[in-house]
């Protein structure tokens, strides 16, 4: 074991101190003692403002540090600043304890300030109150007066009060937005007839049915539509992507066949699209409608075979829904493209001639030249222009026409586009469609993505509506996604039009139900039997043979309240049960048609129903009919 080590302090074998040598020990104590006390008050300021600057967590978390780390004493202030500063709340400066008394009394004289403008702002509040009571104290006396004078002008015509209440007490007016609608029953069983038969058109030709999201990225859908691209609704930014709604079903049809790498495809797709356009709900046009889109796409097929099919298509869907006659207007992008360079019209104003081209259908040629002229077009320029637009004719005779003209069989866009369009004519006319077809020179549609055959539809007993379908040839729209062009031609019905023609033909009519329901059950009152357990059973049993049946959900329901019902939606059987069939097994079967009644046996019920279901003039029930039929 090492023994003590010796100090200067021992005395053992050292001389006394000598004057000078304790003068200067007492001088290095008293700076030692300075030094302490200095450190003292730092501490106490540190202290002060830890507390007053609500640092002492902080404070705690450096003292056990202090401890922890057994960090001298000499060192405590400056490690103490040091941690200080790592933890985020820097020390510039240690304040005095009158520093701090005076930032606490600007701090009060501060808080007294604020109190005043509180104060004031609640006198104000007050006041303004006080001045809305007498305003409403007003109104309502001004409602009261309103609503004696209304009754008493209601008394004096022998009018009932209205007991809807003084408008004050309504709630806020709702509505449908702008653009949109909803369907009612009525309405949307007219939809689902008309939705019906297109598919049913639509899988006959052999088409799958595909479905994409109602919002695109924004990219994906820009730069496709020309001007109409204004019309996109762009929504906010949710997650980190751009997107908007979509404008149509075709360009998200070419992004969905690049994502899955897709060869070739006959789909259909019936979705809402969404314009941003000026609606005119009378000729149906919409912010929000549905589009019925058949395409077929594929590379390597012959010219104009699915562009027949598709016309072909058409045709049927239109011919079966009841809204009259119908022309298939016809043309080919190649030929306009034609038509402007032999007018000498240079290559960069083509789009927007033909966008006043296109509105000859509108307007008279004398409004499009004025228009054309102020692009830039010279009046020699648009007569030219003039002499092929106008022309419109059946396909045939017009082609016979057009293949005569040099000027276009001397230009190769013109000589291409009438040698596919005469192969058209004759997949048409093998077909018998080409009599509800017109060539017209003048229709200019979709020429941002169209690169062949264009077409659209109009009706030709009416003019309250604008083209019913549209489409054509797009070989490119495909390879904006990918880099495998994929040819594809199609079709869009617009839909949205042909129910504005289908709701007014079918408003009086007794051909169209909102309810498909064929059997209603209907029980006459028992105080000795449950009767709502009896039609339970009669229902049931009709449900599960895949009959549809109803009853009313009273538990004992008047009769005469049982045939309204009955009446109003036109249901075409009626079952009834009572105390005498319930004991006899027995059960009255009644054609709402022709007021026959059967009384069979209660087994026999579905059998029965299922024979009479057999007779259409049985289904048949006119939309008034008289109640003495009960």
């Amino acid at each position: 074991m090492k023994s003590p080590r010796k100090t200067k302090n021992s005395t053992q074998n050292n001389p006394k101190p000598t004057k000078e040598e304790k003068d200067k020990e007492q001088q290095k104590k008293m700076q030692l003692d300075s030094k302490n006390k200095e450190k003292e008050a730092q501490f106490q300021r540190l202290e002060e403002y830890v507390n007053e600057s609500g640092l002492a967590l902080a404070f705690n978390i450096i003292f056990a540090e202090l401890i922890s780390k057994q960090i001298l004493p000499e060192n405590f202030f400056t490690y103490t600043s040091m941690r200080l500063k790592q933890i985020g709340k820097e020390i510039e400066g240690l304040k005095t304890k009158e520093e701090i008394n005076i930032e606490k009394k600007e701090e009060e004289g501060e808080k007294e300030e604020q109190k005043e403008e509180v104060k004031e702002e609640q006198k104000e509040e007050k006041q303004e109150s006080q001045k809305q009571e007498v305003n409403k104290e007003k109104k309502e006396k001004h409602e009261k007066h309103k609503d004696k004078k209304e009754k008493k002008d209601k008394k004096n015509k022998g009018e009932k009060e209205d007991k809807s209440g003084p408008k004050g007490d309504q709630k806020a007016k709702v509505k449908v937005v702008k653009g949109a609608r909803d369907f009612l029953p009525f309405q949307m069983a007219i939809r689902n007839q008309a939705f019906k038969i297109i598919t049913d058109v639509f899988k006959k030709h052999g088409a799958v049915e595909i479905d994409t999201p109602v919002f695109e990225l924004k990219e994906t859908l820009m730069g496709k539509y020309g001007e109409d691209s204004k019309l996109i609704y762009d929504l906010n930014d949710q997650g980190g992507e751009l997107l908007s709604l979509r404008y149509d079903l075709t360009v998200p049809f070419a992004r969905f066949m690049a994502v899955h790498n897709l060869p070739s495809i006959k789909r259909y797709h019936i979705g809402k699209v969404y314009r941003r356009d000026n609606p005119q709900m009378a000729k149906g046009r919409f912010r929000e409608f549905y589009q019925c889109d058949f395409d077929i796409a594929g590379p390597n097929y012959g010219k104009m075979i699915p562009e027949a099919e598709v016309i072909k298509v058409v045709v049927e869907i239109l011919e079966q829904l009841p809204i009259g006659g119908f022309n298939i207007k016809l043309n080919h992008r190649l030929l306009l493209d034609a038509m402007v360079n032999i007018s000498n019209i240079k290559d960069d104003m083509f789009k927007t001639v033909c966008s006043s081209v296109d509105k000859l259908d509108k307007e008279e040629w004398a409004t499009v030249k004025k228009e054309l002229i102020e692009k830039g077009i010279t009046e020699e320029q648009c007569d030219k222009l003039w002499t092929f637009v106008q022309l419109k004719d059946k396909p045939k005779i017009l082609h016979e026409k057009l293949i005569k003209n040099e000027e276009l069989m001397n230009n190769q866009k013109g000589k291409t586009s009438l040698e596919e369009m005469a192969i058209l004519f004759d997949y048409l006319e093998i077909m018998g469609i080409d009599k509800f077809c017109t060539f017209d020179l003048s229709l200019a549609r979709g020429l941002d993505y169209y690169t062949g055959l264009i077409y659209e539809t109009v009706l030709t007993d009416t003019d309250k509506v604008g083209s019913i379908s549209g489409g054509g040839r797009y070989d490119n729209l495909v390879g904006m996604f990918t880099s495998k062009p994929i040819p594809a031609v199609g079709v869009s019905i617009g839909i949205e039009r042909i129910f504005n023609i289908l709701e007014e033909k079918y408003k009086d009519s007794d051909e169209i139900r909102s309810v498909d329901t064929e059997v209603f059950v209907a029980a006459i009152k028992s105080n000795k039997i449950n009767m709502t357990k009896e039609r339970f059973k009669v229902v049931n049993e009709l449900w599960d043979n895949g009959i549809k049946a109803e009853i009313l959900y009273n538990e004992n329901p008047r009769m005469d309240k049982q045939m309204d019902y009955i009446l109003e939606n036109r249901i075409p059987f009626a079952v009834f049960i009572g105390e005498n069939e319930v004991n006899e097994g027995k059960i009255k079967i009644k054609c709402m048609a022709n007021g026959n009644e059967l009384m069979i046996e209660r087994g026999k019920l579905v059998e029965e129903i299922k024979k009479l279901k057999e007779n259409p003039e049985l289904l048949k029930i006119e939309k008034k009919q008289n109640k003495n039929n009960k």
